[in-house]
């Protein structure tokens, strides 16, 4: 999934609303970025199989899991959706407040997401947004590192992201804003392409 800035002026979420349906992109501080169409199969891999086991765990509670493309609008106050100049498209995420789910996606901070890293996104996702989720108050943030077979933890503590806790991709991993949660990654890890070095 390849990231190339699109070159206009500071852009909202009305501006985004006006963009051909075919094209995928992210607002990061009113900075649109073009989404490759096509991600790498490990890709779907990962993000499939976390959003599977997080909609079987949570079938039936408050907390609702979601696969991009879902748009996450996250405003600094109380702005209208118009005037939102963050807009993202998380791999997956899991909101817990029903207040925050609308028609056009998600307003405010997931409880959690992933991102799952490929070389082209990489330094944007452990980046650009992980700074934009610290500062939307996304509790818990994950990054996957399919080549490496590692993953790493972010959580939100007095409004920052400390130092992350980085775990390999073996046994199971719970999810610290979900109680009774936990994401499995032995079966995963043996279907993935293995890592070229």
């Amino acid at each position: 999934m390849g990231l190339a800035p699109r070159k206009e002026k500071r852009c909202t979420y009305a501006d985004y609303l006006q963009w051909p349906e075919d094209t995928r992109y992210e607002l990061i501080d009113g900075e649109a970025f073009l989404m490759s169409p096509a991600p790498l199969v490990e890709h779907q891999e990962v993000a499939g199989e976390v959003y599977r086991q997080l909609a079987n765990q949570l079938d039936g509670k408050p907390c609702r899991p979601f696969i991009a493309p879902v748009d996450v609008r996250l405003p600094r106050k109380d702005e209208t959706d118009a005037a939102i100049d963050t807009v993202v498209q998380p791999d997956v995420l899991v909101v817990c407040d029903p207040s925050k789910i609308d028609r056009r996606g998600v307003r405010g901070a997931p409880d959690w997401l992933l991102e799952v890293l490929s070389p082209s996104t990489a330094a944007h996702d452990q980046i650009a947004k992980r700074r934009t989720y610290e500062r939307a108050g996304v509790r818990e943030y994950w990054l996957v590192h399919p080549g490496d077979r590692t993953l790493t933890v972010y959580v939100l503590d007095n409004g920052q992201y400390g130092r992350p806790e980085i775990y390999e991709l073996k046994d199971a991993t719970p999810v610290g804003v979900l109680p009774g949660v936990s994401i499995a990654w032995d079966a995963l890890v043996e279907r993935l392409p293995k890592p070229e070095y």
